[in-house]
């Protein structure tokens, strides 16, 4: 089984690098879609980011960020009460 210790530091420091303008949307997306399967509750979190990475968005480049940017953060928080 894949280690969630690790799922959840990958996903906050890819979340912090691109929020911060060092990673572009295209190696976030390839990273999400990478991923594999994963435990409850993470395989949800991880299937709505790769729902959502998924196709090609057409929106503004802020408005996609933000969105995109929830979605890793909510890998993150997944196992939160």
């Amino acid at each position: 089984m894949k280690k969630i210790d690790d799922l959840i530091a990958s996903a906050a420091s890819i979340h912090d690098r691109y929020k911060a303008g060092r990673m572009e949307r295209e190696t976030v997306r390839e990273w999400v879609l990478g991923l594999g399967g994963y435990p409850p509750p993470y395989a949800g979190a991880l299937s709505e980011a790769a729902a959502w990475f998924k196709p090609s968005r057409d929106m503004e480049s802020d408005a996609l960020k933000v969105v995109d940017l929830e979605r890793l953060k909510a890998i993150v928080t997944a196992d939160a009460p």
